[in-house]
């Protein structure tokens, strides 16, 4: 059977935790007794605590010991909306039991590399379906789409009579006297978006010194993992900003023919915007590749700090 996920890790204990993500994607009615039966103990005996889940309030078995994840996006929500923290302990030997035991799952790990220092304040992990697999909805959310609440329907039909019977008794000396009322309390907004001095300024510029980090490859236009890896952090920014537009921009040092480095720097820049569109859903139409080639060096002694892709924030 073709695998359903791949799990793309930077650290060994965040790509346990997309493991476990990974499957509750697959399986979002699973319960704790669920996945401690899918993922028992004895894969992770060094785990350093009885568990490798517990309810999220528990906070782990001793209050001074942050030996679980916690925060809210780390996360598992069970089928029954109870929310679950997993342990951060995983040796080596722990690692590859898991990575064995997700396969019985559809669940594969991309070739995996340990965390360096400088990518980022902690490891990272994303999933990427394959094979055209589509992940099953709770049947909860399945509920709040098509069932419109009685209360609704209710208040629907309370209104159309309302409605019915200004329509019937409506009176003509009163009319000029509404509109009037409607006309005072007109109001024009303009909005205008300001995207520079906030937050995310800050959040894509590390995104940014993560993705040159990553590298291509000489000559080369392909997203190794790492790049993968700052994408997926730049769409978690995007996805929380939906009014945020941005230029993505290749450029590359002046080895090679001006033309070769053009069509370069204009690859490497649209295989970013690719994988945001295509992996992680983003709007295309907030999102444009451009490339420089050679013609904008930062340094004129250092290839390397040359060749870069640059994240530029566009104003409205």
């Amino acid at each position: 059977m073709a695998n359903k996920i791949r799990v793309y890790g930077k650290a060994q204990n965040r790509t346990c935790l997309g493991i476990m993500h990974a499957y509750m994607t697959m399986f979002p009615h699973a319960t704790l007794d669920d996945i401690r039966k899918s993922f028992p103990n004895s894969i992770n005996p060094d785990k350093g605590t009885d568990e490798i889940f517990i309810p999220a309030e528990e906070k782990g078995t001793d209050a001074n010991w942050d030996g679980y994840f916690k925060n809210e996006d780390e996360l598992l929500t069970m089928g029954d909306g109870q929310k679950v923290s997993v342990v951060k302990m995983w040796t080596k030997p722990s690692f590859q039991r898991a990575i064995e035991q997700a396969k019985l799952y559809d669940i594969e790990i991309a070739q995996f590399d340990p965390a360096e220092k400088g990518f980022g304040k902690k490891g990272s992990f994303y999933l990427e379906f394959l094979n055209g697999y589509v992940p099953p909805q709770p049947e909860e959310e399945k509920k709040k789409k098509r069932v419109i609440p009685l209360w609704l329907w209710l208040l629907l039909g309370a209104a159309l009579l309302g409605l019915l019977a200004w329509l019937a008794l409506g009176n003509k000396k009163a009319e000029p006297e509404v509109k009037e009322k409607i006309v005072e309390k007109k109001v024009v907004v303009e909005k205008e978006v300001v995207v520079h001095d906030t937050v995310f300024v800050e959040q894509i510029e590390e995104i940014e010194k993560n993705f040159n980090a990553a590298q291509f490859e000489q000559g080369k236009a392909d997203l190794n993992d790492d790049a993968k890896l700052a994408l997926h952090d730049l769409a978690k920014v995007l996805t929380r900003n939906p009014e945020l537009k941005l230029s993505i921009e290749g450029h590359t040092s002046k080895e090679g023919t001006e033309a070769v480095n053009q069509k370069l720097s204009e690859a490497r820049a649209q295989a970013a915007v690719d994988f945001l569109v295509n992996k992680e859903g983003i709007d295309p139409q907030r999102l444009q590749a451009k490339g420089f080639g050679s013609s904008k060096p930062l340094s004129q002694d250092s290839l390397e700090v040359n060749r870069r892709t640059e994240f530029v924030i566009l104003e409205k």
